[in-house]
């Protein structure tokens, strides 16, 4: 198989033609080619075609070879190492930054998509993830989780880790220990904007409830209690439905599961509001302003 250049992003629309795998050759339409080589996640989507056209026996026709089509007209081509995709010309570095260094393969692919790809999540599509427990599928739109990576970067350089910053400079808690049983005691809680939200549209808002208590948890699934969930359950309603939505349809919570969380040692879960009256946002946050309104472009 001719694979694209290495570190290439490419895009293209195919037609039904004869396509190739790692497995082989086969019949069909689209074919999605993925190369890893140097850590570099990249792919194509495109068609390919026979030259000359091939015979029934394709493994003993050594001097065929397949060519590799981009359909520009669907697509423009670009070619660039996936840390480069939505920076300004300028500002693209021949190496990848250290910010990016650490970055899993799911966070390559996603910063190196053109942010013109991106589709952000519709009320309905983010219903949808929650109430199927998919919070994986859950992004950041890929400029913003460049910039997000960036930030938590210089965040662990300047403050020693994450927790040391939500809980000092957001937070501005002295110590994690609560004053009551949970939900109990509006000291225990602050409700502050998500300050790198995932890739939503603009009218959704993302806010995240810190708790100094625990919110229990199963040992043997690692998901909440059912009495922990009534409990959330139940102050969400007091807290977000009255106020939004008394049907909770335009109100939904989730707590990330234990491998998605950016931060541990702070316990917190996420409610999701759809086009809320700004006013009560900004006065159940403290007036709070999200931090990537804030960062500087990178």
């Amino acid at each position: 198989m001719q694979r694209p250049p290495s570190g290439a992003l490419l895009h293209g629309r195919a037609t039904p033609t004869v396509e190739h795998d790692e497995m082989g050759w086969r019949d069909g339409g689209l074919v999605w080619a993925e190369q890893a080589e140097e850590g570099k996640g990249v792919g194509c989507v495109a068609r390919f075609s026979w030259s000359p056209p091939p015979t029934s026996d394709t493994k003993s026709s050594p001097g065929r070879r397949p060519t590799l089509c981009i359909n520009t007209m669907a697509s423009t081509a670009t070619a660039l190492p996936w840390w480069q995709v939505n920076v300004p010309e300028e500002l693209r570095t021949a190496e990848c930054p250290d910010f990016l260094q650490d970055c899993n393969e799911k966070d390559r692919r996603i910063i190196g998509t053109p942010n013109s790809e991106y589709q952000p999540y519709t009320w309905e599509q983010v219903k949808d993830i929650v109430a199927s427990n998919r919070l994986g599928d859950l992004v950041r739109k890929p400029s913003e989780l460049r910039r997000y990576r960036h930030y938590t970067h210089e965040l662990v350089r300047n403050y020693g880790s994450i927790v040391n910053f939500v809980q000092k400079e957001r937070l501005k808690w002295d110590d994690l220990t609560p004053r009551g049983p949970p939900f109990s005691n509006p000291g225990d809680i602050k409700i502050l904007h998500n300050d790198w939200p995932y890739g939503v549209d603009e009218r959704i808002v993302h806010l995240v409830v810190w708790t100094k208590f625990d919110l229990d948890e199963d040992a043997a699934t690692g998901d909440l209690t059912g009495r922990a969930r009534q409990a959330i359950d139940d102050y969400v309603t007091q807290t977000f439905r009255g106020q939004v939505d008394r049907d909770s349809d335009r109100v939904i919570w989730f707590k990330n599961w234990r491998s998605l969380k950016s931060v541990h040692a702070v316990e917190h879960f996420h409610v999701m509001l759809q086009d809320p009256d700004l006013a009560f946002v900004d006065a159940i946050t403290g007036g709070d302003v999200p931090l990537s309104k804030k960062a500087p472009e990178i």
